[in-house]
């Protein structure tokens, strides 16, 4: 097998890991949009504060920080293993989509916990919180689908690329024929 034939899989599989990950994060931010934060809303200050910390503290788990993390890490590699093939425009835009979601997550959604955490009075800590919290939320959704959508079409374009025999490989050799040795 070729060395290119050998890149190609892990570099799919890792595109492919990417998307996944990603995904499972748009997923978490488009629930939170569409019924934990309307659903609290009808709730009264303390029973929102409440609620809302008590899902501050379980969501900072493995099962969340993998994919967290891992949309970045995974895309940042598929990437730079991209950097010279006709996936390359997509994963980059991807990369810069999450990295931007992960730096509102981390500039706002983040300190906005921390800030209810540490509150006292329900009713001024609802008001401090919901608003920002809410539209930051919708911010880093729209940015994490739109990473979600280029990693996607990262993986049609490599994929039509690939089938096509004219995809080149991350090293900048062409692709197209596969060699036994």
């Amino acid at each position: 097998m070729t060395q290119s034939s050998r890149d190609g899989k892990g570099a799919g599989a890792v595109l492919g890991a990417a998307t996944v990950a990603t995904g499972l994060v748009a997923g978490i931010w488009f629930a939170y949009g569409c019924s934990v934060m309307p659903a609290l809303a009808r709730s009264d200050d303390r029973v929102y504060v409440e609620v809302m910390r008590n899902i501050n503290d379980v969501i900072q788990n493995p099962v969340f920080f993998t994919p967290f993390f891992g949309a970045l890490l995974l895309t940042a590699v598929a990437a730079w293993q991209h950097r010279a093939g006709r996936a390359r425009g997509w994963t980059w835009a991807a990369l810069a989509l999450y990295a931007a979601v992960f730096v509102v997550t981390s500039a706002a959604n983040v300190p906005l916990n921390d800030a209810l955490a540490a509150a006292t009075d329900p009713v001024r800590a609802r008001a401090d919180f919901e608003g920002p919290w809410v539209a930051w939320n919708l911010v880093r959704a729209v940015l994490t689908v739109a990473g979600f959508v280029c990693l996607l079409r990262a993986s049609a374009v490599r994929g039509r690329g690939r089938r096509d025999g004219h995809d080149t490989a991350y090293d900048g050799t062409r692709r197209g024929t596969t060699t036994f040795v």
